[in-house]
């Protein structure tokens, strides 16, 4: 196998890499004002040309849309890129698969007791894979998209 050497050395590959996996939701250079429990931050407009914008929250609502952006405990973001890429994977990875001779095939979990009862038989829409219900949420609850809440083991 062969690797060239990057080409500004270990130090930068580190602090490019940096820049992805330790970002936070909102930088300070676009934060624009605080006064009056108001809060003001610059946004770029996708929808006109990424159009730099202006808005301005009230403190609660600008850190409830803060608090979408951390993983709850135990969780790790990831991004992909290349052929899994969410926009490129549903055309891509099929091509992959094709090209390397396979076919992919649901993993299928062995039940010990050779049943299934209603609650295990899910299967994922996109891949045919067994899926398992870990959390139910209320229609309020979906609706807010507040992070779970964190409770102290006894």
């Amino acid at each position: 196998m062969y690797l060239k050497r990057p080409f500004g050395g270990p130090e930068y590959v580190v602090h490019y890499l940096g820049r992805y996996t330790h970002r936070v939701a909102i930088s300070n250079h676009r934060l624009v004002s605080f006064s009056d429990g108001q809060i003001t931050f610059r946004w770029r407009d996708s929808a006109h040309h990424n159009e730099q914008k202006l808005l301005t929250l009230s403190s609660d609502e600008f850190l409830r849309r803060f608090l979408l952006h951390i993983l709850p405990k135990g969780f790790v973001r990831i991004r992909n890129f290349g052929f899994l890429a969410n926009r490129k994977r549903a055309k891509l990875l099929p091509l992959c698969f094709h090209l390397f001779g396979a076919t992919p095939q649901p993993q299928v979990e062995s039940h010990p007791s050779g049943t299934k009862n209603s609650s295990q038989s899910w299967r994922c829409p996109k891949c045919g894979g067994p899926m398992k219900v870990i959390e139910r949420f209320t229609a309020v609850e979906l609706q807010l998209r507040s992070p779970p809440k964190v409770t102290a083991a006894a």
